[in-house]
């Protein structure tokens, strides 16, 4: 794979790219201190054919642990296959096992070698053993000598500083003539001349790169820590400040000031050439993370800390992505590495309760998130997910208590809060208190003036309650124009119209939410009531054998397989609610989806 290849598959724009910022918490690691990983056991077969068809597989999936085992094994019957080495490189290389995915990459380029990924593998290896001059060979055989080539070029550079030889490496920097790289050409110039100590070029590029953009976290901080080393807290302190308008209360930020305002100058970002060439990586890993390219993503993040083991942004980013892929014990071991006395530890914390929830160890994700919320009680961002967590295992009243102690403990303005009330209040129409969850409703929209999701849930609680039609419908049909791709939207205005005996503007709408969810069992639920009441009754039929089999809640299950087996003309099987307990269609699935975890 040629090294321009891989890096075409992330395209940076700008340095914006390599991290907006994670939100998380103020301080310590909560009180569980033994390793929460169980890893799935698996086994290797005898077969050559069968453990690759499993490497394949497991490869496809993103299990990063099985399709290195697997592609191992099948490469033992088969040393030679130039194939084989290649997927059993990606794969060892995917999932971090590097001295593993050195020797393959060696092998490889035997047969090979103009391998870009195998020449980027072999360069950062020289470059963590300070061979500067082979790192730069390797990069150059790799596609990068010339400048397009922006994982090469910015490599070769650092590397240039690792000779001593910076007018080279900022020379190199400068071959990044595309547009699209300005801000990350400026920024790296500046990381190359402060690590070099040329502290006025540095300052230039800093100020020209934070010009372009004032946004990215990452760039705020190396340029407010480079202030801090010239003796400019103030204008550190304001960078900072400036950002906290933006990104409220980020706990890099807040460590970051706490330090400023107690008198102590903070570190370079960067301060060596193995963090410099470990930057480039990441923002590239991040990147192909956000832009949802998984291969590249977890390879780029993988070399980047293999050069800095302990940057937690990586380590959050590479744990993220896991979890986005759905492999979550990967993701589970990856958070635990944040080092404990960093500031995101508790963002770290945050994902861990999330990973074991995603493990179905939901009572250990409560437990170990309590933990946490504990030891930080005026901490909003882990009452929160507290908050978010015990409203997912049912615990409304828990909830209540907790989203009202965020926020008594937020610092965001009062618009940033309308997540809160709106989470809030869900939980107190779950608990059967709907005139408190209405005033959350309501405060929520204020806050947030056409929130699709605020909209949703108030409009069907109204018409579920025969109030308010006059302003319900247009609040649903507003949601829907809003968020018109998402099936739980165009769900819950269809079931509205149900409720109100449309029943064929009710078929229209869940025919498009059933395009939209095909595999939700409440939309195929509904959709096949729906079809009954205009007397499409094999139609309703079919819908509600979907429902069965799709996992159907345990409480509307046996509904269900009355409907299924007598139809809807009989008590039992009378129409259903949205979902379960009262709950307007869909909402809870929906907030999950969208920022509500």
């Amino acid at each position: 794979m040629p090294l321009h290849r891989l890096a075409s598959r992330v395209i940076l724009s700008s340095v914006s790219v390599v991290l907006a910022g994670s939100f998380g918490l103020t301080a310590a690691a909560a009180k569980v201190n033994e390793s929460l990983s169980v890893a799935t056991p698996f086994e290797v077969g005898e077969s050559p054919a069968g453990n690759y068809l499993a490497a394949v597989i497991a490869g496809a999936d993103r299990d990063t642990v099985a399709a290195a085992t697997f592609f191992r094994e099948a490469l033992r019957f088969d040393p030679r296959n130039k194939e084989l080495i290649e997927r059993a490189f990606v794969a060892a290389l995917s999932n971090g096992s590097m001295p593993e995915a050195f020797t393959l990459a060696d092998k490889l380029l035997i047969y090979e070698p103009d391998n870009g990924l195998a020449r980027l593998a072999v360069g950062v290896r020289a470059l963590k053993e300070h061979q500067y001059a082979a790192a730069r060979g390797q990069f150059a055989r790799g596609g990068g000598a010339e400048g397009g080539d922006l994982t090469a070029t910015l490599l070769t550079a650092w590397a240039y500083q690792g000779s001593g030889q910076t007018r080279r490496a900022l020379e190199t920097v400068d071959r990044l003539d595309d547009q699209n790289f300005s801000v990350f050409r400026s920024y790296h110039k500046a990381l190359i001349a402060d690590v070099a100590g040329r502290r006025e070029q540095a300052a230039d590029a800093f100020k020209a790169a934070y010009d372009s953009d004032k946004n990215t976290l990452r760039l705020v901080d190396a340029y407010a820590r480079f202030l801090s080393q010239t003796g400019k807290d103030d204008q550190a302190i304001a960078l900072y400040t400036a950002f906290d308008q933006i990104v409220p209360d980020h706990p890099i930020v807040r460590a970051a000031l706490a330090s400023l305002k107690g008198g102590k100058s903070l570190q370079p970002l960067i301060g060596n050439v193995d963090q410099g060439a470990a930057e480039v990586l990441y923002g590239l890993g991040a990147a192909g993370d956000r832009q949802g390219d998984d291969l590249a993503g977890l390879i780029y993040l993988r070399l980047s800390l293999y050069l800095d083991p302990d940057n937690a942004l990586a380590l959050l980013t590479l744990g993220d992505l896991y979890q986005r892929i759905n492999q979550n014990e990967q993701a589970l071991d990856i958070f635990q590495d944040v080092p404990q006395s960093d500031p995101q530890r508790e963002t770290a914390d945050i994902e861990i309760s999330q990973a074991l929830e995603n493990l179905g160890r939901g009572d250990q994700a409560l437990s170990y998130l309590r933990n946490v919320a504990d030891e930080h009680p005026n901490d909003e961002e882990a009452l929160s997910a507290l908050g978010n967590l015990e409203r997912a295992h049912d615990h409304y009243d828990e909830a209540i208590t907790t989203y009202t102690r965020a926020l008594a403990a937020s610092k965001k303005p009062e618009a940033a809060n309308w997540p809160l009330y709106y989470f809030r209040g869900i939980a107190y129409e779950r608990s059967k208190q709907w005139p408190k969850a209405e005033a959350d409703f309501k405060h929520a929209l204020q806050l947030f003036p056409d929130q699709p999701l605020v909209l949703n849930y108030l409009g069907y609680s109204w018409v579920d309650k025969g109030m308010h039609l006059d302003q319900a419908f247009p609040m649903l049909r507003r949601a829907v124009e809003l968020r018109p791709t998402d099936g739980y939207v165009v769900d819950s205005l269809g079931w509205a119209e149900y409720k109100l005996g449309h029943y064929k503007e009710a078929v229209t709408d869940l025919e498009k939410a059933i395009d939209l969810k095909p595999a939700d069992p409440v939309i195929n639920d509904h959709l096949g009531d729906a079809y009954w009441r205009v007397g499409r009754k094999l139609d309703a039929h079919f819908q509600w054998n979907h429902a069965r089999d799709m996992g159907a809640d345990s409480t509307d299950l046996p509904r269900i397989l009355h409907k299924i087996k007598f139809g809807l003309d009989t008590a039992a099987s009378a129409d259903p609610k949205p979902v379960t307990n009262d709950k307007p269609a869909a909402a809870d699935a929906d907030h999950k989806q969208n920022g509500g975890g």
